[in-house]
């Protein structure tokens, strides 16, 4: 089904040494514990011809609610988790103008 969207995705993307995979993983999964405000989706990818390139991709519900969690000044949970795996991500973000479900 597709769906006019107001939505906004982040991607951060790092390359990652294998050595640190458990790492990355366990950050992300620990940063499910508490999701930030605005937040609808969240995804750690691993890219298949390149296994050492990582991307967290994150939807916001809003680039209001992007914004207000970037204002607050603390280092977002995302360049934290990278940072666990010794990684320094580079940050792009997108606007979402359209949306295809399964609903």
């Amino acid at each position: 089904m597709y769906k006019d969207a107001q939505s906004v995705m982040t991607v951060l993307e790092a390359r990652v040494a294998s050595e640190n995979w458990p790492k990355l993983k366990e950050a992300f999964r620990s940063a499910g514990n508490s999701i930030d405000a605005g937040i609808e989706q969240s995804f750690l990818v691993q890219q298949v011809k390149d296994p050492e390139l990582w991307r967290i991709i994150t939807i916001w519900e809003s680039q209001e609610a992007l914004d207000r969690m970037r204002a607050s000044g603390e280092t977002p949970r995302g360049v934290l988790i990278f940072k666990a795996a010794n990684a320094e991500p580079l940050l792009s973000v997108h606007k979402i103008t359209g949306r295809i479900t399964g609903d």
